[in-house]
């Protein structure tokens, strides 16, 4: 794969998984079972044509806009608030889905809070809403030190999400996301960050208790447990151990994310955070053609992706 693809195949890997999960968002996973997701529906949960992406997408493009030009917090707030109120970077026109956590800091943002102080910090406000848009910070990211790439994930992530759990959660996504770029095989990444994550989470004196929220992931091997043992839920660990999981377990890009929506419940949410990661490292090569197609606004995607590699290469 070549890497000037790597835009492309995250953002596109995003919005499709994303797409994929849209009509079967809230469905239990024994629903799915019987009628699992294998091709791209139209309506069902929210009543929206095939190929339809959600939040999930439509944030990580505003995040991905932003950075075109500077990660800049108050450009990236901005934009997130005009997808909340002009519909700005939405599939079709229309926001159908936001999470309260979000919806919250967004209205911050709309009074004047800084973005530096407009997330919610408590630790109840740990849904995935950061996660599922974090992904394309990692090329910004690339060529700094371990101690900057933190406190900058730490900020995106605090526009709406500031309890350090979520941050911990889009830091451990970004630094395999990056180890995927730098060619590295998952199996190894995955081992490297058992050592490497709790090693720097020590070393800025993270309370130790909070790292041991992820300890399925630093220090389990979570490929190892069974589709019964891994939740699909909106909390942001979930959702990060079931990306991390169908990733690990699969073998091509439509298998990983197949896998992950059809865990059901925040199945758009798992299918594009997956997608993020397989999109990475397998490309989007072996789609059935027509998953591309029928998403929303491929071109415009594509050219934002374009706008990246500009930036960063």
């Amino acid at each position: 794969m070549s890497k000037k693809d790597i835009y492309k195949n995250l953002l596109l890997g995003v919005a499709i998984g994303d797409a994929l999960g849209v009509p079967v968002e809230f469905i239990d996973r024994e629903t799915l079972r019987l009628n699992p997701v294998t091709d791209m529906r139209e309506y069902g949960s929210h009543q929206m044509p095939a190929g339809t992406w959600s939040d999930d997408s439509s944030l990580t493009f505003c995040l991905a806009e932003a950075l075109t030009n500077e990660c800049d917090l108050e450009t990236i707030a901005q934009n997130m608030l005009l997808w909340a109120r002009k519909n700005y970077w939405t599939a079709r026109g229309e926001v159908f889905d936001i999470g309260i956590t979000t919806k919250k800091a967004i209205d911050q943002i709309e009074t004047g809070v800084s973005p530096t102080l407009s997330g919610l910090t408590d630790e109840f406000s740990n849904g995935n809403g950061s996660l599922m848009r974090i992904a394309p910070l990692v090329f910004y990211l690339m060529d700094k030190p371990i101690q900057k790439r933190f406190e900058i994930v730490r900020q995106v992530s605090s526009i709406t999400h500031g309890h350090v759990r979520s941050v911990i959660a889009c830091f451990y996504y970004v630094e395999f996301a990056r180890q995927i770029i730098e060619q590295n095989e998952p199996l190894k990444i995955y081992h490297d960050l058992q050592t490497r994550i709790p090693n720097f989470l020590h070393s800025i004196f993270v309370q130790q208790s909070e790292i041991n929220h992820f300890s399925r992931l630093l220090v389990d091997n979570i490929y190892e447990l069974s589709e019964n043992e891994i939740n699909s839920s909106g909390y942001v660990v979930d959702t990060l151990e079931a990306s991390i999981w169908s990733f690990l377990t699969t073998s091509n890009f439509k298998n990983a994310i197949l896998k992950a929506v059809n865990l059901g419940g925040d199945a758009d949410t798992t299918g594009a955070v997956t997608g993020g990661l397989a999109g990475l490292y397998h490309g989007i090569k072996g789609i059935p053609l027509h998953w591309k197609k029928e998403l929303a606004r491929v071109k415009d995607i594509e050219i934002l992706a374009e706008k990246m590699r500009d930036k960063f290469e």
